[in-house]
This record gives C-alpha cells, sequence and structure tokens, in this order.
C-alpha cells in the first residue's frame, strides 16, 4: 500500500467495508491479496508475495494512472458486492521469468511488467539477441526493453512498443535508441513473441557489465555470459470486474 494520506485514508474504508460485509481482514495467509496506490503498489503487493499461484489478487487505485488496479475508489460499495456475490472473473497473467549468467553466479528473477538490459555505465550497448537459440540480430543501441503483456501499456509503451490484450502470454521486444547506420543494422519496431520461446542477450563487447531492470528495481552485473527470459507456465490470478480491456485502453489512455 502506498503510504501517502489519502492511499491510508482508502485502507480504512476498504477495511471497514469488508469487514461490515462479514469479511475477515488479516496480514497473513490471505485468500485475496488488495493494492491501494498505483501500479507501482500492485507490482510490490505480487512481489511480495513471491508471485504465490495460490491468491487472488486485486488493485483499488489511490494513484495516478494505475492501470493495473482495476478498482476505482469510487466503485467500493460494487467492489464489496461483486466479492460477496462471486460475479467476477478470474484472469491469468504470465509471470516473465529471467536468469542472469555470470562468470561468478547465477541469479533468477521473476517479473509481471518487463526487464529491460542496458550497459551499466549507460554507455552504447553490443549484444546478440537471440530467440530459441536462433539468431535475431547483433544489436547496438542505448538497451532493450523485454515486456509481458501485462507490461505492454507500462514503460513499454513510453518507447514505441505495442500494447497487447492481456490474456495473451507473450513478450515483446522494444529496442531502446537503436542504431542504424552503414556499421550496424538492428530492428527499429518492437517483436512480439509467444509464450515458452526463451529470448537470450549475449554480450558481444569485453565489457560485458550490464544493468538490469526487474519491474524497477536495478540490479548491475559484471562478467555477464548471457540473460535468459521467458513466460512460461507461471501465472498469477487477478480478479476483474465490469471493465474491459477495450474499457480500460480508453479510459487511461484516450479519454
Amino acid at each position: 500500500m502506498n503510504e501517502n494520506e489519502r492511499a491510508q485514508s482508502i485502507a480504512y474504508s476498504v477495511q471497514k467495508r469488508l469487514e461490515d460485509a462479514h469479511f475477515i481482514c488479516v496480514d497473513s495467509n490471505y485468500d485475496l491479496a488488495i493494492a491501494i496506490g498505483g501500479d507501482g503498489s500492485f507490482l510490490r503487493m505480487v512481489k511480495e508475495n513471491d508471485f504465490d499461484e495460490e491468491i487472488y489478487y486485486v488493485g483499488i487505485n489511490a494513484g495516478t494512472l494505475g492501470f493495473l488496479q482495476e478498482v476505482k475508489f469510487e466503485e467500493m460499495d460494487q467492489f464489496v458486492q461483486s466479492l460477496k456475490d462471486s460475479s467476477y472473473e478470474v484472469s491469468p497473467l504470465g509471470i516473465q521469468e529471467t536468469t542472469v549468467y555470470t562468470e561468478e553466479e547465477i541469479q533468477d528473477f521473476k517479473s509481471l511488467n518487463e526487464i529491460v538490459v542496458r550497459n551499466s555505465l549507460l554507455d552504447t550497448c553490443h549484444f546478440d539477441v537471440k530467440i530459441e537459440n536462433r539468431l535475431l540480430e547483433h544489436y547496438a543501441g542505448d538497451g532493450m526493453l523485454i515486456a509481458t503483456s501485462a507490461g505492454s501499456t507500462a514503460y513499454n509503451l513510453s518507447f514505441g512498443g505495442s500494447i497487447v490484450f492481456d490474456d495473451f502470454h507473450t513478450l515483446q521486444l522494444t529496442p531502446i535508441a537503436p542504431l542504424n547506420s552503414k556499421v550496424y543494422c538492428a530492428l527499429r519496431n518492437s517483436l512480439i513473441i509467444p509464450e515458452n520461446k526463451t529470448v537470450t542477450i549475449l554480450p558481444r563487447s569485453k565489457k560485458n557489465e550490464f544493468m538490469v531492470t526487474v519491474d524497477g528495481v536495478n540490479t548491475s552485473f559484471s562478467n555477464v555470459q548471457k540473460i535468459d527470459t521467458v513466460v512460461k507456465q507461471k501465472r498469477i490470478h487477478c480478479l476483474r470486474f465490469s471493465n474491459t480491456f477495450v474499457d480500460k485502453v480508453h479510459d487511461k489512455f484516450l479519454s
């Protein structure tokens, strides 16, 4: 939950309405996790629960855009009634699983929105991009954003990536300022990849120091050998109410 005053006030109101409807509010061993705030609050909630597939997740928007936040505060009465009536849908969201291999260690990460791969010193990146061990391109540029379908409306959109319905479980490669000249040639547009196909980043320069940003959290690595990322069968389960994905795109970006 956000710590701002509005979020605290909404949290108190949500808890009271749920308890008045005879729901039990607890801090652990819960069936439904509720994030109050913006999309950052939702991402933190999922991460703090280690992307548990047995929990249902929902967000109440007390931030700004709040694309992951399903419920507006003014919809609280309908939200509580829908929980009582079980009149909601359960939408699975594919989880991105990333492994960073260095000379010294192997680290695993999970993300709901995206990873971003850049040079640690923000120099030009030089790496090969492979899909299922087949070479896609020799990339040169500022970096590569690899987003899930759920993350297609987040950072990915800022770099000109495509919006993807979140009931597809895809990855999207979106280049960040790719170089194109007589020397370098890289894709300028996003490429959407189906689930279960692994994307591999292979450094091509001796300075294989990279910063990997996982849902907004930066980690720097030295001596990177390769980075693998994929969406497999792992899902989290989110509650959905009356608004469709099209409704949300219109409401958040166009109205």
